[in-house]
């Protein structure tokens, strides 16, 4: 018989001669790609992040310096009056306020409006379901200056044109944050629902108590996204939006730009500036649930 040590010691060569070789984890070329990769990345997000640079660099020059040639980053002489001048120039206050209101209603409601619809394509099955999903998706496709007119019109008929509730009832609903939740609820087994409806349920305490605990990530994603993006309209408060004490940052920052030569853009800056702060510091605080979110938002199974 083999004694037990020459034993495990055949059994350990075997091991390493059925193991693949490949590249170590130390070697050369691994170490110069992942190098490479990283090089590669910051190079790229420096490319993307430098004209928030600019912008933030800019705020603090005087106005003949921020476009002087030849084109200097940093300022001589940091005019930090700058961010004293644009509160007291202008209703900077006013103009977060309404954007924050428009911002944070239409998110609260796309949020609402767009998982309960989306809980009902996915999870109910009704005569037509598909079709008419597939219609309301499609008005993603159409853009909005096809029926800007019509529903500019409609507004004026509900004497709610020139109310902050005229953009909030054109954005409180949206097809993409119905194919998003419709998305994430389908990787959510079945066989969560139809425990609760043995439990007792109803199909609204099924929505409410399981899918969206479950669904936090798509929420969060869905969220920032219609923020950002209620936060960044400028046409929808254009037209609708003449009174300056309904104006949003972005209505209010163009009026500091009367033409191309009459312009301070040192103060301009300065108010852009502070009009990314609150979208900065929300996404510091989702960009976790947001990635998540848009990971596993086309996954099946």
């Amino acid at each position: 018989m083999v004694p037990i040590e020459d034993r495990r010691g055949l059994r350990k060569l075997a091991d390493s001669e059925a193991t693949p070789r490949g590249p170590r984890s130390g070697s050369p070329l691994k170490r110069a790609g992942r190098v490479t990769g990283y090089t590669v990345l910051i190079v790229a997000a420096l490319a993307l992040f430098a004209p928030f640079i600019w912008m933030v660099l800019s705020s603090l020059k005087t106005s003949n310096e921020v476009f002087s040639v030849p084109v200097t980053w940093f300022p001589e002489i940091f005019v930090w009056n700058n961010y004293v001048e644009i509160w007291t120039k202008s209703d900077m206050l006013t103009w977060i306020r309404n954007t924050m209101f428009l911002a944070v209603v239409v998110t609260f409601l796309q949020v609402l409006t767009g998982s309960f619809a989306a809980y009902g394509f996915a999870r109910i099955r009704f005569p037509g379901r598909d079709a008419l999903f597939l219609v309301y998706i499609g008005t993603i496709a159409v853009p909005w200056q096809s029926y800007m007119i019509p529903q500019f019109i409609l507004m004026s008929e509900l004497k709610v044109s020139n109310t902050l509730w005229s953009i909030v009832l054109l954005q409180a609903f949206g097809a993409f944050g119905v194919f998003l939740m419709k998305q994430f609820y389908e990787t959510i087994p079945e066989e969560l629902s139809e425990a609760a409806r043995l439990d007792g349920l109803s199909e609204y305490g099924i929505w409410r108590r399981i899918m969206l605990p479950l669904s936090v990530p798509a929420l969060a994603s869905l969220g920032l996204l219609t923020f950002v993006n209620t936060w960044n309209d400028y046409l929808g408060p254009l037209i609708y939006l003449r009174d300056p004490n309904l104006w949003t940052v972005q209505l209010g920052l163009k009026s500091f730009v009367s033409n191309l030569f009459d312009t301070n853009y040192a103060l301009l800056f300065a108010g852009l500036t502070i009009s990314v702060i609150p979208i900065a510091i929300i996404f510091l605080l989702g960009q976790k649930y947001f990635v998540e979110g848009l990971a596993t938002s086309g996954m099946k199974g």
